[in-house]
């Protein structure tokens, strides 16, 4: 039959077409929940002048970015197709398509991994672009809903942020489906072109979007509200717009490209590894369990993000409503994993509890993670209000603070990760009548359902990620167009903005907690991937050499696993524990030239009349600047994910690139915890101290001597939990994926330390003077193009 899974019973394959119709659902709610919000009131002419400059930045920046990342896009494809066809065919595409020849499989598994990768980034970016859009047109309708009620403005935020995580759910589940339904058990090596295509697409979008967005933030509020004293938002700052579409970009497209990402890489080796069990065990549930609890999850947020709503009309509580439809979803979705993993799951080896144990804590780890990240970052608990207490002796302080804020809340996260992981040892590991090398299989299986648990609520989770920006870019619009209005009803307005504003900040460092999280489990199950697919070519041309008559023989690394005490191992693990430090400093660097820019460029239009209101203040500049910024280190920055791991394996071998692996998930996770977690407890710091009745002579409130404090504090943790932070999780994966990649090329050229013969360390030599360029280019002083 035309499709792959012929093989299986009649009610999986039905299962499989009805997890199809699910992802359709998805999307269709998507686009009810579009139609519910553009039908709402999109306000005052005033309103909507400020709203069409926001939509017109957003849009040009996205268009510039697309047009920077094509030609790489088109590059990799052809490296993509390649590298299928440059290795021997795999033992999974020969028995899919049985009957045809070797160099015919060869064809169709490297243009299913090309088109795959293709797939994959055409999806992420309509997740970001798409998203983008909805947030735009959202966030000038709940300004003007802030005039009615709380919940009104609660309501058209959260639900036009679920059509983003409806985007996300939809198009992964249905890209990952379509792929198995056609390629069966050769589904890993086009999966792998789906989940690199997507997760580099977030990496784009996400370091993109956060240099532009926190270039413009920092350079507004270090001019506009540290020295020239005024509001947030306030429409004389001639950067205040850019400010507002950099929320958009940043938070909106490259939150959703990444969590998409993550919702991608979890399918890709929850399939991967699922196929690995049915080679032991012959049982093909442990290939359908993950999509099918996939498609139970896009459901189940279906139900939980549209019982999100609060009928108050003032002071309502938006985190309580949040969490409760993320509760609703969360309860909804545990029963049904229960009931289908008890029906569906009991003849598989170890009972039908251990898979079913493992998506379970998941969606705990999820939970947890959300609460540790409250805890770190909420403004009515201890961490921030220590940050507002030490704003009263100054920057100094108040930086410190938010960086043992931050420190802390690394280490917390890393334990309940990791004691999540652990339960998979626990649960897979006392299954009886299994060799060490069966077991090891089994237990990275309970990690990457795991991590599928963990992201089943994506739809949740991307609103709650989405609910941000919008609310922050409707009190942007708020201010601007109500400037100098100071009757009841905008007073109401604005307290109602600033309430859904600050719970905004929260629901953004949750997300970005939850994504840090997902990355690392993603990156843990491609690492198990890794160790097996180096094995399977090793397997593979072990059986060559006999054949031949040859006497060499590869010892199969899923059996010695990976050695640290070996010097080579423990080098690759060093360079990759350094990466992310590296990948940071630029991005960090990258936001403080732009931002410098905007700074120069305030500043000479606050002199030209515009802060005394005698001149009108020119948006475009500050948008051209922050726009050609983050164009700038885009591709720059994605290199060093690409290359890296591509030169390390050519270099060291297939062994130290998992050391590198290793280096780079620890010090990845325990860095972006620290900057995301520091940066939104500034922020919310901040947020307290301008929530404070104003009075200079008390030092309260806004324009007082703690506030400027909370700033600068607000401004340094911007690049951190906007930038740095949340890129470094595309980053985890975007390196795990290409190893997975080219272990096969590695194991089968790579040859006593001598990569592919002279021709290897002249690749070598080439791609490191490729690393140089980047970080040479990197260090070049910002220039002005506007001028």
């Amino acid at each position: 039959m035309w499709y792959g899974i012929a093989s299986l019973r009649p009610f999986e394959q039905y299962a499989l077409f009805g997890v199809l119709f699910i992802a359709v659902l998805g999307l269709l709610y998507a686009l009810f929940l579009r139609k519910q919000v553009i039908r709402e009131d999109a306000g005052t002419p005033e309103m909507q002048k400020v709203w069409g400059a926001i939509r017109e930045g957003a849009n040009a920046y996205l268009k510039r970015q697309l047009k920077t990342i094509l030609p790489l896009i088109g590059l990799l494809t052809v490296c993509l197709f390649l590298s299928v066809y440059i290795v021997p065919v795999s033992q999974d595409s020969m028995e899919r398509f049985a009957g045809l020849s070797a160099g015919t499989v060869k064809l169709i598994a490297a243009f299913g991994r090309a088109g795959a990768f293709v797939l994959g980034a055409v999806f992420s970016l309509l997740v970001g672009q798409l998203g983008m859009r909805i947030a735009v047109d959202a966030n000038v309708r709940v300004a003007a809903a802030s005039k009615r009620s709380f919940g009104d403005a609660l309501r058209i935020a959260y639900r036009a942020g679920t059509v983003t995580g409806m985007l996300t759910d939809g198009l992964g589940l249905l890209g990952g489906t379509v792929i198995f339904v056609i390629f069966g058990i050769a589904a890993p090596d086009a999966l792998l072109g789906f989940g690199f295509g997507g997760t580099l697409l977030a990496l784009f979008m996400r370091v993109g979007g956060g240099i532009y967005t926190k270039a413009a933030d920092v350079g507004a509020d270090l001019v506009g509200k540290v020295e020239a004293g005024i509001p947030e938002d306030d429409p004389r700052n001639p950067a205040v717009v850019a400010d507002l579409v950099g929320d958009n970009v940043g938070d909106c497209a490259g939150m959703a490209a990444d969590i998409f990402e993550s919702y991608e890489v979890t399918i890709v080796s929850g399939l991967i590894l699922g196929i690995g069990l049915w080679r032991i065990t012959g049982h093909h549930e442990w290939i359908v369990y993950p999509l099918l609890v996939r498609g139970i999850g896009v459901l189940c947020s279906i139900i939980g993000t549209y019982a999100v709503k609060d009928s108050k009309r003032t002071a309502g509580n938006a985190m309580k409503a949040i969490f409760k439809g993320y509760s609703i979803s969360a309860t909804i979705s545990v029963v049904i994993f229960g009931v289908l993993a008890y029906y569906y799951m009991s003849a598989v080896p170890g009972g039908w509890w251990r898979p079913f144990a493992a998506t379970t804590i998941g969606i705990l780890l999820a939970i947890i993670i959300d609460r540790l990240t409250e805890y770190f970052t909420g403004t009515e608990n201890k961490p921030v209000q220590e940050i507002k207490k030490s704003t009263a002796t100054g920057s100094a302080t108040t930086i410190l603070s938010g960086i043992a804020v931050g420190f802390e809340s690394a280490v917390w996260t890393t334990l309940v990760i990791a004691a999540s992981i652990f339960c998979s040892v626990v649960i897979f590991g006392t299954i009886d009548g299994l060799t060490p090398s069966e077991k090891f299989n089994f237990i990275l299986y309970g990690v990457a359902m795991t991590g599928i648990g963990m992201l089943t609520l994506t739809g949740n989770n991307v609103a709650m990620d989405s609910f941000g920006p919008i609310a922050d870019n409707a009190n942007g619009i708020g201010e601007m167009a109500w400037h100098g209005q100071d009757d009841a009803e905008t007073k109401k307005a604005r307290q109602i903005m600033a309430d859904l504003d600050g719970v905004g900040n929260t629901t953004k460092a949750i997300t970005k907690g939850v994504a840090i999280g997902s990355a690392v489990i993603a990156a843990v199950s491609l690492f198990a991937s890794y160790m097996v697919d180096v094995s399977n070519v090793q397997r593979l041309l072990n059986d060559a050499w006999a054949a031949a008559g040859e006497a060499k023989v590869l010892t199969l690394l899923s059996q010695v696993g990976i050695v640290v005490s070996n010097p080579v191992v423990f080098v690759g693990m060093l360079i990759g524990a350094a990466l992310p430090w590296l990948f940071s400093s630029f991005a960090i660097n990258a936001v403080s030239r732009a931002a410098a820019l905007i700074v120069q460029e305030v500043r000479r239009q606050f002199k030209g009349g515009v802060l005394e209101g005698t001149a009108k203040p020119d948006y475009t500049r500050a948008v051209n600047i922050s726009t050609i910024a983050a164009q700038k280190e885009l591709i720059i920055l994605a290199l060093l994910g690409i290359v890296s791991p591509v030169v390390v394996g050519l270099a060291f071998g297939v062994e130290a690139l998992g050391g590198f692996l290793a280096g780079i998930i620890v010090s990845g996770q325990l860095l972006a915890v620290f900057m995301s977690n520091a940066g939104g407890a500034w922020d919310n710091a901040k947020k307290v101290v301008e929530d404070e009745p104003t009075d200079i002579a008390a030092n309260t409130g806004k324009g007082s001597e703690r506030h400027k404090a909370s700033v600068v504090g607000d401004t340094v943790g911007d690049p951190l939990k906007d930038t740095a932070g949340p890129a470094v999780n595309p980053l985890i994966k975007v390196v795990n994926m290409v190893a997975v990649i080219v272990a096969p090329i590695i194991v089968n050229y790579h040859n006593d330390f001598t990569p592919l013969g002279k021709i290897g360390w002249v690749i070598v030599i080439f791609l490191l003077a490729v690393l140089s360029w980047a970080i040479l280019t990197s260090k070049k002083p910002a220039q002005d193009l506007n001028k």
